[in-house]
């Protein structure tokens, strides 16, 4: 359901339906740790899911932040396969989110309401969320299920969901402070380029499922068109670097890496075994190469950009599907 590379890019995070957090390494691709909390047994298969966030401080860069559907909000200590801290929400709790110091942590999901946690303490310190009044739409009116700091700004933050909005908040206020109408957020689809302040925001719909929009003025710049392959309904997205992109999702069970000037796809993997929940982008590593993980029913695939080379081959393009772990 969700995977992320820990700050150092060496190890991979993988929540699974279950519950249970599988960490790989990359080299290899061995399992070397397993997260599961025995006392409270197995969740039931449809109402789990699990996200998992590595803990950005140095000094606490063996610690991972997991979220579950339970409503459970969990710290984990890698090395040790210990929870040191456990928090419960009155919800499902669907995603949650660090900013860039570490120093305080978001959680939504299955209420209008993001809490604002001390990642030190874990207190929950505010609540965002919409006015009483239905008239105003300065927050969420439904579920929420993708959260993202601005990554030169410690206070604010995006968040996205299923009522076709992505609002923009601080966590120093009640409500959010504008939003953005269109975008129908169900998974970790919103990324912020830190170079040119565009937001990449991806829709599960298969007409204008990847957008660009502006965050200084709020407006579009550019709808990305559907590949030729056809549609794709994307559940997740991201910036590689300022001159790509990258978008995955179902449909056609599709990863694919487009141009942002030509706004054509320069590589892809279609007809994988389904749908693609998550992705990540390794921040460790060569800029022009990085490794990116995504999530495919019971497998992870793990690959490699090579752009510029003979995209037509139909299931690698220019993407190079190096290894693929199977997490049954």
């Amino acid at each position: 359901m969700s995977c992320r590379f820990n700050p150092s890019g060496n190890l991979l995070a993988a929540g699974l339906l279950n519950g249970t957090i599988k960490v790989y390494t990359v080299t290899d691709g061995s399992c070397v740790h397993t997260l599961q909390d025995k006392s409270v047994g197995y969740f039931k298969p449809s109402c789990h899911f699990t996200s998992v966030c590595p803990h950005r401080r140095a000094s606490q860069r063996d610690l991972l932040l997991a979220t579950y559907a339970g409503g459970e909000v969990r710290f984990w200590h890698v090395p040790t396969q210990s929870c040191i801290r456990s928090l419960h929400e009155d919800r499902q709790t669907f995603v949650a989110a660090l900013n860039p110091s570490g120093s305080h942590f978001l959680t939504a999901g299955s209420s209008d309401s993001i809490y604002v946690y001390d990642t030190e303490t874990g207190e929950r310190l505010s609540v965002c969320q919409p006015s009483p009044s239905l008239s105003v739409m300065d927050g969420h009116r439904s579920r929420i299920f993708a959260l993202t700091f601005d990554p030169s700004n410690e206070e604010a933050f995006l968040s996205g969901g299923w009522d076709d909005t992505v609002q923009f908040w601080s966590i120093r206020e009640r409500h959010s402070l504008r939003k953005i109408s269109g975008p129908h957020v169900c998974g970790d689809a919103i990324d912020i380029d830190p170079k040119t302040n565009q937001i990449l925001i991806g829709s599960w719909r298969r007409q204008e499922s990847l957008e660009v929009w502006d965050s200084l003025t709020g407006r579009k710049v550019q709808t990305v068109p559907t590949d030729c392959r056809g549609p794709c309904s994307v559940y997740s997205c991201g910036w590689l670097g300022s001159g790509h992109m990258i978008a995955a999702g179902s449909d056609l069970n599709m990863c694919r890496i487009i141009d942002h000037k030509s706004l054509t796809t320069l590589g892809c993997l279609v007809d994988l075994p389904g749908g693609v929940y998550s992705m990540d982008v390794s921040s460790s590593g060569p800029a022009a190469a990085p490794l990116i993980a995504l999530t495919s029913s019971h497998s992870i695939f793990l690959l490699r950009p090579s752009l510029g080379v003979n995209l037509s081959r139909r299931q690698s393009g220019a993407l190079d599907a190096s290894r693929k772990e199977n997490l049954v």
